[in-house]
């Protein structure tokens, strides 16, 4: 429970302080988090799509970039550090205004300097329609105050 509090807590600092997320994503719903682990999930509106009506590339690598932050925040990095190399594959269509997108978010390494996360994206159905991944530099984020690493050590 500790993971998905603080998570939230880093969730709301972007949304607070942030330019991109509060306008592009401030519908976005974390919905489960322990550490190394996030989920969330975003309601496609219409300043999601594209001009086909469907969910716009750029929300999804948004969401990779996002997605991997909230995954170094599950293990207790308040301070998520910077992007050094983002990817991602679409598969398809991501769904269309009134869809709902899921996302499931690992931290697969998490060092002192980098941390290597992963994400797919799945729509209503189950089905995976998106995937990417996220390198984070980390080494100055260690130096937060507001980090509980060693907490979330314990409870997991």
């Amino acid at each position: 429970m500790a993971s998905l509090r603080f998570v939230k807590s880093v969730w709301e600092s972007f949304r607070a302080t942030s330019g991109l997320e509060p306008r592009l994503l401030n519908n976005l719903r974390v919905t489960g988090a322990r550490p190394g682990f996030v989920n969330f999930e975003l309601d496609i509106q219409k300043e999601h799509t594209n001009r086909l009506n469907i969910l716009h590339g750029g929300t999804i690598a948004s969401m990779v970039d996002l997605g991997g932050s909230l995954a170094v925040a599950s293990r207790g990095l308040f301070a998520t550090g910077v992007s050094t190399d983002l990817n991602v594959t679409y598969l398809s269509s991501g769904g269309k205004i009134g869809d709902k997108i899921l996302a499931e978010v690992t931290c697969d390494k998490f060092g002192k300097t980098l941390a290597y996360t992963s994400i797919k994206f799945l729509n209503s159905k189950g089905d995976i329609v998106a995937r990417g991944s996220h390198t984070k530099f980390i080494a100055l984020a260690w130096k937060d105050p507001q980090n509980i690493v060693e907490e979330l050590k314990r409870d997991s």
